[in-house]
């Protein structure tokens, strides 16, 4: 009876092992027909963020920004939600959100964002870059930049180079960027009166 009950959680064990290799290949020829993704392709499934260089029956190598190379289960691809960055139209937009001073030109602003777009070599220029006026902030104009990109592999390059430019196109046209500010009212303490009557 003690051999049958290891020999039935071996099966148990077995049993789940082979589950999950099933799943993992059906999910792989799921990727292979549907081609959701293809080698190439700059994806993000859950944390992991990278470019798919390999798709095997069981699993699909993918290299991190970081160059490390990971391995993901196919079933993930199936049952997780992914983002291809690659897939269809590989333009992705960059978005760039700043808060500047009410003391700021408000054309002036405008007129920087734009140019510093326009200026940048990797930005589109169809679809054009955009600049709109968000929302009043409590000490800032919060603006957005919108600028468009041929390939999503370049977009945290892009994205830096474009806040750099902001940068110093802001300190040259004297736009600036304020830090948040409260105002502190203090009011003048109640005067206490004193105790009379010869009382201790």
């Amino acid at each position: 009876s003690g051999l049958i009950v290891v020999f039935g959680f071996l099966s148990v064990g077995i049993g789940f092992g082979l589950q999950n290799i099933t799943s993992n290949f059906i999910s792989g020829l799921i990727l292979l027909f549907e081609r959701p993704i293809k080698i190439g392709d700059r994806v993000t499934v859950g944390s992991t963020e990278g470019d798919v260089v390999e798709i095997k029956m069981r699993s699909t190598v993918i290299r991190s920004l970081a160059n490390i190379s990971i391995i993901v289960p196919n079933s993930e691809f199936v049952s997780s939600q992914v983002v291809n960055w690659s897939h269809g139209d590989k333009r992705v937009r960059v978005d760039i959100k700043v808060g500047v001073s009410y003391r700021s030109d408000l054309d002036t602003v405008l007129r920087s964002l734009r140019e510093v777009a326009e200026e940048h070599k990797g930005v589109l220029k169809d679809p054009e870059p955009f600049v709109r006026l968000m929302e009043f902030g409590d000490s800032s104009w919060n603006m957005q930049l919108g600028a468009w990109i041929s390939d999503p592999v370049d977009y945290y390059h892009v994205r830096s180079e474009l806040n750099c430019a902001i940068v110093r196109k802001f300190r040259e046209t004297g736009v600036e960027i304020p830090f948040p500010q409260r105002d502190l009212h203090i009011r003048s303490p109640l005067p206490v009166p004193l105790a009379t009557g010869g009382q201790p």
